[in-house]
């Protein structure tokens, strides 16, 4: 128990609680569960099902837009400017707007001109864009090349 001096020099009790300790505990335990938490979360093992979808079909004539390493742009085998992009698109897919597109860019693109092409796609109606890339597992490194890119996806380009 604390005791209290009054004014006339007689000790009596204090029946104040003295909350300093239980703050320091409080903000401890505080710390200690900041720190805690976010380690309890990061890792958590799951096995996941094993899908077996098979893989989209392929269309017949797909559409491909290729963005090559000087920054030149081609609809199929026809080149193209960012300008004319959307008429060039529109003259290989018929104007039908569900048609998927697939986007083959060089790996020193940057990242700014592949969604330029992106927007100008999606500004003319064109929604469903697949991206195409190398499969590494069908192709070694050793033949890695733009002929032996594959619709990521997709299967197996043309």
């Amino acid at each position: 128990m604390a005791g209290k001096i009054g004014d006339d020099d007689e000790l009596s009790e204090n029946h104040d609680i003295n909350i300093t300790p239980f703050i320091d505990v409080m903000l401890v335990l505080l710390i200690i569960f900041m720190v805690a938490a976010p380690l309890s979360t990061v890792d958590i093992p799951v096995e996941l099902p094993v899908a077996v979808a098979e893989p989209p079909q392929r269309p017949l004539k797909p559409v491909f837009i290729t963005i090559a390493e000087d920054l030149s742009l081609s609809v199929g085998e026809t080149e193209t400017s960012f300008e004319r992009l959307y008429i060039d698109v529109g003259i290989a897919t018929m104007q039908k707007r569900d048609t998927r597109l697939y986007i083959r860019a060089d790996k020193s693109v940057p990242y700014g001109e592949f969604i330029r092409v992106m927007n100008i796609l999606r500004a003319d109606g064109f929604l469903k864009i697949g991206l195409v890339g190398l499969d590494e597992s069908a192709v070694g490194p050793e033949q890695q090349s733009p002929a032996g890119s594959a619709v990521t996806g997709a299967g197996q380009e043309p």
